[in-house]
């Protein structure tokens, strides 16, 4: 395994970080740390990287005890949401900053800066400062400039969390290829599930310090092993006894299914190719559906429609959960 956590904790005087998490990450995947704000993502990063120290427990590196070295032996780059550059810098001179630091020949240093600028497609802005590229474009610099000194693992803050949500989705496209391309071992930490969804290998939830859930995308949507991990992953509606995805829940015109709850359409809205209801079934539940325009329109559904609501076959479904008597 490339990255070992075992163990670790954190405390920032009463507040608790971490508490006891061990994690191991592998060599070669882009995984994601997705959790809540204040639920202990970022310090574990950060911890892994080196720029802050736990109070117990172990970081083992590519089989090397990491948990005493200073950061700038672990041989991990590091890119922050707000990008740290060096201003008065040009875009060819930030990529090149870890190289000189580390005393390259300046030719070394040349193949490097040109073939990185190349992959993540600043080339023709060398020569620029970070003042003149675009917010994407000073990500990718920043992601240059972690990957030129070549580091055995790859560490992302909240790397797009600075930007507007068209060029947030067009970054997450380009990092996918770009791991595909470099195969770094990638750790990155965002509070956006589709995010999440959409690039990692593998995700890794965290909350109130603790590690809820590991596993792929589909793994975690798919089998929830709680119900904060279900609810953080997507919407969730309540029908009868369980709890599902508002996409999950069938709706019909008729009683022909057996079981089905009756309903009124209470509100509706279309959002794109996207039609919302919600549904007031006669035991009083609010339950929220998520359907097709062109399935609605079949169902000549409006406001005031009565309706029958069942679970999709398939549907990923976790029963209520009841409060336990101490």
């Amino acid at each position: 395994m490339s990255i070992d956590v075992t163990g670790v904790s954190k405390r920032f005087g009463d507040f608790v970080a971490l508490d006891d998490v061990s994690v191991s990450l592998p060599t070669g995947q882009l995984t994601a740390l997705l959790g809540p704000s204040g639920g202990g993502k970022s310090t574990l990063l950060r911890i892994i990287a080196g720029l802050d120290s736990a109070d117990a427990g172990t970081i083992v590196i590519e089989g090397t005890e990491a948990t005493h070295l200073p950061a700038q032996k672990r041989n991990v780059g590091f890119v922050f949401q707000h990008y740290a550059v060096f201003k008065h810098l040009t875009v060819a001179r930030n990529v090149a900053f870890g190289l000189e630091i580390r005393k390259r020949s300046r030719d070394e240093i040349a193949h490097r800066v040109d073939e990185l600028l190349e992959l993540v497609h600043l080339k023709q802005f060398a020569h620029r400062l970070p003042a003149q590229l675009s917010g994407g474009q000073r990500q990718r610099m920043a992601l240059a400039r972690a990957l030129a000194v070549e580091p055995t693992v790859l560490l992302l803050d909240e790397p797009f969390g600075a930007l507007d949500a068209k060029v947030r989705k067009e970054l997450r496209d380009w990092l996918r290829r770009l791991h595909d391309e470099v195969a770094v071992t990638t750790v990155f930490v965002t509070h956006d599930q589709e995010e999440a969804m959409e690039v990692a290998d593998e995700i890794v939830v965290i909350n109130d310090g603790r590690i809820e859930q590991v596993g792929t995308p589909d793994q975690l949507y798919d089998e929830p092993a709680n119900d904060f991990v279900m609810s953080f992953l997507g919407e969730v509606t309540q029908l009868g006894g369980v709890r599902l995805r508002p996409h999950d829940v069938e709706v019909a015109s008729s009683p022909r299914a057996a079981g089905g709850v009756e309903g009124e359409v209470h509100r509706l809205l279309r959002v794109g190719f996207e039609v919302r209801l919600t549904v007031l079934t006669v035991d009083g539940q609010e339950v929220s559906v998520v359907m097709t325009r062109t399935h609605a329109r079949s169902l000549d559904l409006t406001v005031g429609s009565t309706v029958w609501l069942t679970p999709a076959t398939g549907a990923t479904i976790i029963p209520r959960m009841e409060l336990a008597v101490g």
